[in-house]
């Protein structure tokens, strides 16, 4: 009889191993196949840390730091001009505080290499770039600049949106200026290479152009939050859901589709602090809520059309539009 329990108290053992080791295999390989494809792709970036080489440079490592990087000391500018930086005590300062927030490379490096591997398997012949850090005195108007060989991000506009550096910028636009909104203005920087601007000059033509640029970040960025993918923050897009209905009643009923009024671009598209529907609601809503709503409507319509990515963007809006079947919720 003891022989009997301890064989059942072994097989008990062994099934609930053989339970746990499935349960962890099936967690494992609870991506799509499509991502597991892409995960497999040879692509690990190394970012090259510029700022934290110039924060650590003495005047007398001047040549040496021009050598390893003369992309940064353009040759109108005098070496005087960058000794007096090394020792400056405001960017040493400026310095001191991306170091403290971007101490590990791990997470800049993982999240780029990620964007890179999902970028290349839905464009094929996309090039890697070399991707360097730096900082900009805080322009946060120019946070990201990209081209075929070069990813450069200016990471002291991505401190964190109550830093210090920031106080008197509009809260709008210091709402994103944090680390995990790096990676989505990368991805909008080439999004923004592979979608036309439209010769279209119709509201419409312009909330698809963004809702193109969008729909490439939700193939791209696939862990990213969709708040972190426009630029809002979670209330912001939980208030464009539970307006959805109401937001397009409201163009449709006023016919802006097809209007070419320039105003409904800094009303409805542009960054600013809400969107200007001119009722009393208006400061309760985000600002861009047209770039959302082209995002939709491009959803929409790849949820009811079988498209490869190229052709979706040599589609034009109306296209895509009388396709799209949108129609929000109730």
């Amino acid at each position: 009889m003891t022989q009997m329990k301890y064989m059942r108290g072994d097989f008990f053992f062994r099934l609930i191993s053989v339970l746990f080791l499935s349960f962890l295999m099936l967690s494992c390989n609870g991506k799509s196949k499509e991502e597991q494809l892409i995960d497999d792709l040879p692509i690990s970036v190394q970012v090259e840390r510029f700022d934290k080489a110039f924060a650590l440079a003495e005047v007398s490592d001047l040549d040496e730091l021009k050598r390893r990087y003369p992309l940064f000391f353009p040759t109108q500018y005098p070496d005087s001009v960058w000794r007096a930086k090394i020792v400056d005590t405001l960017q040493n300062e400026l310095d001191h505080e991306v170091g403290v927030v971007f101490e590990d490379d791990a997470v800049l490096n993982e999240s780029i290499s990620d964007l890179f591997r999902h970028i290349s398997y839905y464009t094929p012949g996309f090039e890697v770039p070399n991707v360097v850090t730096t900082t900009s005195d805080v322009d946060y108007r120019t946070r990201v600049i990209a081209n075929r060989r070069w990813l450069i991000i200016m990471l002291d506009t991505y401190l964190g949106s109550d830093h210090k550096f920031y106080e008197g910028i509009p809260r709008y636009i210091a709402k994103n200026l944090r680390p995990e909104m790096i990676v989505s203005d990368v991805a909008t920087a080439y999004a923004r290479k592979m979608v036309a601007v439209p010769q279209d000059r119709t509201f419409l033509a312009q909330i698809i152009y963004y809702g193109k640029m969008l729909y490439l970040k939700d193939l791209w960025l696939p862990e990213v939050m969709n708040a972190d993918k426009i630029g809002y923050l979670p209330g912001e897009l939980q208030w464009a859901e539970d307006n959805e209905i109401d937001i397009w009643q409201y163009f449709v009923s006023r016919e802006y589709l097809f209007s070419t009024n320039s105003r409904l671009t800094s009303r409805f598209i542009d960054s600013a602090p809400y969107s200007k529907f001119e009722l009393e609601l208006d400061q309760e809503s985000p600002g861009m809520i047209g770039q959302w709503l082209g995002w939709q409507i491009v959803r929409s319509y790849t949820d009811n059309n079988s498209v490869s990515v190229d052709q979706l963007m040599a589609l034009t809006a109306e296209e895509i539009f009388n396709k799209s079947l949108y129609k929000p919720n109730k």
